[in-house]
């Protein structure tokens, strides 16, 4: 097994080379407005990190938000890209449960990113493999309650403290969590899901409804 695993829902663009044992190789920089530009470069430093060709990647896990419409793509879409392209498996997980997975925490607690708009994406765990609530988007306030108590990690619980009080790093997504956790399920025979986008509500580009008729003179 040879895992390229990569995300890009948050502003972090991160890529990581998992060979079914550990991570073997990993980078992260955190650019919101450069996922585009940055990816690509980041998988041809990770592949070169680790020594082998892209062509040796056995399977592709694709972070799928929840998460700003264009960042999110970016990454969808490469990872389909790749998984046509070498003939392989694209894998989907959810980029909260990697943030869960990266956190390791006991006990229940809470993962929020930032969904703009002062609101926040986010999702409820038993523990750091299991998540209890569907990710959902919402403003911290609207939340308060259903979190009161909680420890939370994510950029979202670090921008909103009167929501989540107990909020601890990790601020992003990390492709390396990501990687060992979908090596994990796959390991033990789970089938995972296909890479489809988290979006949660609508993109903030919309189509004029009421076009202005222009007839010539």
């Amino acid at each position: 097994m040879l895992l390229l695993a990569l995300d890009t829902a948050t502003p972090a663009v991160t890529v990581a080379l998992h060979d079914g044992r550990d991570v073997i190789a990993s980078s992260s920089q955190v650019d919101a407005r450069r996922h585009g530009e940055l990816l690509l470069p980041a998988i041809d430093r990770v592949l070169a990190e680790a020594g082998v060709r892209l062509d040796a990647v056995t399977g592709i896990v694709a972070g799928t938000g929840p998460g700003p419409y264009t960042g999110l793509r970016v990454g969808l879409m490469t990872a389909d890209t790749f998984g046509l392209a070498l003939g392989v498996p694209v894998h989907g997980v959810c980029t909260l449960d990697g943030l869960a997975c990266s956190a390791d925490l006991q006990g229940p607690f809470v993962v929020a990113t930032d969904a703009r708009r002062k609101e926040v994406y986010w999702a409820r765990y038993s523990d750091s493999r299991t998540r209890v609530t569907d990710p959902a988007v919402d403003r911290p306030a609207d939340i308060a309650e259903q979190v009161e108590g909680l420890p939370a990690v994510g950029a979202g619980a670090l921008l909103y403290p009167d929501t989540f009080p107990n909020a601890h790093e990790p601020e992003h997504a990390s492709a390396a969590a990501l990687a060992r956790l979908a090596a994990e399920k796959l390991a033990a025979g789970e089938e995972l899901p296909a890479p489809r986008p988290l979006y949660l509500r609508r993109p903030d580009a919309q189509v004029p409804k009421n076009y202005k008729v222009v007839t010539p003179k």
